[in-house]
């Protein structure tokens, strides 16, 4: 078994704290029913209209969904940036590895909400928003489980 050591607990750590920052962007959303809270599979796998995937990049997405991005976290297991465009505001987290962002989803799956998520990344913003950005993003869009 491998030796976890201080960098895994500190991952682990700061995991916790970004799924709690989610939690509150998630309790902001405001409007959704309790149909949001049930487990369901991906709404929509199809391809983007335009047959393209984001790259892992905050400012590229950014820039793909009409906005420019404010970088507020800039750690090793992640990068985070909020936007602001006249459709929508979007909270976009890219990861360096795969793994990362699968840990950052099951943390995410306490606090439920409908996600956009492609490789290395995932978006947040309002669920009737994900579909425009699925069409310039790519990606799936993906409904985690809450245990409220």
């Amino acid at each position: 078994m491998p030796r976890r050591g201080r960098n895994h607990r500190n991952t682990v750590l700061r995991l916790g704290t970004l799924a709690g920052s989610l939690a509150l962007v998630t309790a902001c959303g405001g409007g959704e029913d309790d149909t949001a809270r049930t487990p369901r599979p991906s709404k929509s796998s199809a391809p983007p209209a335009a047959g393209i995937v984001a790259p892992a990049r905050v400012e590229v997405i950014a820039g793909l969904a009409g906005c420019e991005a404010e970088i507020r976290i800039d750690a090793d297991e992640l990068r985070e940036g909020l936007c602001h465009s006249p459709q929508a505001d979007y909270r976009i987290t890219t990861f360096p590895a795969e793994k990362y962002k699968e840990a950052w989803l099951d943390a995410a799956s306490v606090y439920g909400g409908t996600y956009l998520v492609g490789p290395r990344w995932v978006v947040s913003a309002k669920a009737e928003q994900l579909e425009q950005a699925r069409n310039k993003l790519g990606g799936t869009i993906r409904q985690l489980r809450g245990t409220s």
